[in-house]
């Protein structure tokens, strides 16, 4: 059945934009544009009819069931990075959200001429945001690898993942969270989860099995499959190179394509990869670890997001590497 299903769904994509550089606006169904005028966007989170969407600019995107969207300003304790891919990133609701109206965030941040990256409680207060916790601070970044990525397992344990900060030694540092992939336990710490990473940006899961997107040195970027205390390789080996002891992703784009993957999800039995550089949703057949699918003609994908029906994503046109159309950037709606 999941096979049938898989292959009357690449069909239903196929007739929609698959290898597309057409106007999405013009674009048939199954494709729905839910908001515009978004300000460099991160992460998508979903509550009902409504969504949160964190902009690298210091806002989050509030989006109302009528699709009307609203500014709601965050007050970090720190001021926000201008350096390259910096800013605010990563955001997730916590599970009890519509009772305690937080969430924890990440974000790159400058002190004293330095960045640093910070994992942070917020809650929501009369239309703003408020940095009420501080997690995890002074994690060293470069200009570029900040990771950045949060995510809330069914039993609401919060994962992040963290970027190597350009310095390669850090990934295999097990003194470093740098990259890491890591754990909140019990006791309100992190702890390292898997490490050898080198730009992780994506985590989801399939039932127990955690996936995460990693940017490769030029190309060879990589999905993994996450087992907790394993190391993933980096810099020792990346993409088809092996090694004992270490990690081969499950998945690689290879030597000679670069998708610069960010959010992951799995979505009716398969994974859908946002690709930056390769501008698409790819979509992953877990089962054979094979590209069904490429879902273009939107430029730039930061975020995608299942709630079980329907796959959401985002645009990251304005983000300084992308060229941005009118309206941009973008939510939309994969209907099935």
């Amino acid at each position: 059945m999941k096979k049938i299903l898989m292959a009357l769904f690449s069909i239903v994509l196929l007739a929609g934009c698959t290898n597309s550089a057409a106007d999405p606006d013009k674009a048939t169904a199954p494709f729905e544009e839910i908001a515009t005028g978004l300000e460099t966007p991160w992460a998508i989170n979903k509550i009902g009819d409504e969504f949160y969407i964190s902009e690298r600019t210091g806002n989050i995107a509030y989006i109302d069931k009528d699709g009307k969207m609203t500014r709601q300003e965050v007050n970090f304790s720190d001021k926000l990075s201008s350096a390259s891919e910096a800013g605010f990133l990563g955001f997730v609701l916590k599970q009890d959200f519509e009772n305690s109206q937080e969430a924890y965030g990440y974000y790159v941040y400058e002190r004293n001429g330095k960045d640093f990256n910070k994992i942070i409680t917020l809650v929501l207060e009369n239309g703003k945001w408020q940095e009420i916790q501080v997690l995890l601070e002074g994690i060293p970044t470069g200009n570029v690898h900040h990771g950045g990525r949060l995510v809330i397992d069914e039993n609401g344990t919060l994962f992040a993942a963290i970027g190597d900060a350009s310095t390669l030694e850090l990934a295999q540092d097990l003194g470093s969270v740098n990259g890491k992939i890591l754990k909140l336990n019990s006791f309100n710490e992190f702890e390292i989860y898997s490490s050898g990473h080198r730009n992780p940006q994506g985590i989801t899961w399939d039932e127990d099995i955690m996936y995460a997107s990693e940017h490769g040195q030029s190309a060879n970027d990589e999905i993994n499959i996450i087992e907790e205390g394993n190391n993933y390789g980096w810099p020792t080996i990346e993409g088809e190179t092996t090694k004992g002891g270490l990690e081969a992703p499950f998945f690689t784009t290879g030597s000679d394509d670069t998708w610069a993957p960010s959010g992951i999800a799995m979505h009716q039995g398969l994974l859908y990869v946002a690709a930056l550089r390769g501008t698409a949703i790819k979509v992953v057949d877990p089962e054979n670890a094979k590209v069904i699918n490429s879902i273009e003609g939107f430029g730039r994908v930061r975020d995608v997001l299942s709630d079980g029906k329907a796959l959401y994503f985002i645009t990251n046109n304005t983000d300084g590497r992308g060229t941005p159309a009118d309206d941009d950037d973008k939510l939309y709606k994969l209907n099935e």
